[in-house]
């Protein structure tokens, strides 16, 4: 694997700087009773920060009086504005955009303390050095940047066996935090609620409808459900049950697929994607009776909001992301890959795996969980 030039240099002076910092940074001289500010990092997609939050929560218990400064994603922070567990918000730009600028912010805080929860690398444990805290932790260990970090030990032996709310309440637990508490965290505001109301009763959705939500694009395309499948999965339900409003969700990036599919659906359904803020997303997902969804953002929306889910997976590993609380609101659909070692990650060019998982199966699973509702 290539290493750009401005990755080596990042590198090489980390290992100098470590050299030369006199501080004992192992984590057998952490004292909790001299922590006052703290950084939590958790920069990378929707579904990863919320799959954070439990720890941050854990974070914020422990350490109550601290101010918790987050590094999240610029394009996704808008949603945890309202979160209860931190102080405020750096946001990440991406890549090496603004690095030096998010440092100098960073060092602003005089950190005690940095617990990385998932941010890209090489980035991520770099800049979490830089920030000035004298103890950095992180689980699973960074590989490259492990020198960098207070914790010799991985917590897990196999990490890709546990659920990733469970490596990010491990991180925390080397500060002394609780594991108990697995449930994300995700707050809609009362504009955004307002919004919503007034976005679904221009829609004109009859009172009493029953809103599904289809969540058809992903992050990779190997991860999405055959579009196809999700206008014949709205077809049935809408000739099922007329009262049945599909509404199809995504961001501005995926506005063309979800118009499409919302109008090969024909009546009674429509697309939102582009239409609403990022930050009313929470409030739309509210509304439903249930979401069908790919492994993607939403679908932890919808855990965190506690709203029904039938989500579908393969090739991805369900055992580390699927809904992990209330799992009586939740179905998940998982088909095997079918190719081994599977090559999606490397430029699978015809994504059929999720092809595997039939319109019955999943139109079964959304009966099955409305229950009455659907009667």
């Amino acid at each position: 694997m290539r290493i750009s030039p401005i990755d080596g240099l990042l590198f090489f002076s980390m290992k100098i700087l470590k050299c030369l910092d006199k501080r004992q940074a192992d984590l057998k001289y952490f004292d909790p009773k001299e922590v006052r500010n703290i950084l939590v990092v958790s920069s990378t997609a929707i579904g990863d920060t919320l799959l954070s939050t439990p720890a941050i929560r854990a974070v914020r218990d422990r350490y109550p009086r601290a101010n918790i400064i987050a590094h999240f994603n610029i394009r996704n922070a808008e949603l945890f504005e309202n979160n209860p567990h931190v102080n405020g918000i750096v946001p990440y730009h991406g890549g090496y955009k603004r690095f030096f600028r998010t440092i100098r912010e960073f060092r602003r805080h005089k950190f005690d303390l940095a617990l990385i929860f998932h941010g890209n690398e090489p980035q991520a444990t770099p800049m979490a050095y830089l920030s000035g805290a004298r103890f950095i932790l992180k689980v699973p260990r960074s590989r490259e940047y492990g020198f960098l970090l207070s914790n010799t030990y991985g917590g897990f032996d196999n990490p890709m066996e546990h659920h990733v709310i469970d490596l990010r309440l491990k991180a925390a637990s080397m500060a002394g935090c609780s594991e108990e508490n697995r449930e994300m965290a995700l707050v809609v505001g009362e504009e955004e609620e307002s919004l919503i109301e007034a976005y679904v009763e221009n829609l004109g959705v009859p009172k009493g409808a029953i809103i599904i939500g289809f969540q058809v694009g992903a992050t990779a395309g190997y991860k999405a459900w055959p579009e196809e499948c999700f206008v014949e999965l709205g077809r049935r339900l809408i000739a099922a049950r007329p009262m049945i409003r599909i509404v199809v969700i995504g961001s501005q990036q995926e506005r063309d697929i979800c118009a499409f599919v919302a109008g090969k659906i024909g009546k009674g359904a429509v697309s939102s994607a582009g239409a609403i803020p990022l930050k009313s997303l929470g409030a739309m997902i509210r509304k439903m009776s249930i979401l069908v969804t790919n492994d993607t953002g939403p679908m932890h929306m919808a855990v965190a909001l506690r709203v029904k889910t039938v989500s579908l997976f393969c090739p991805t590993n369900a055992v580390n992301v699927a809904p992990s609380q209330d799992l009586h609101l939740h179905r998940v659909i998982r088909k095997e890959k079918p190719c081994a070692p599977c090559t999606a990650k490397k430029g699978c060019r015809k994504m059929f795996c999720m092809g595997q998982i039939t319109v019955e199966e999943v139109y079964e699973a959304v009966r099955d969980m409305l229950g009455q509702a659907f009667s």
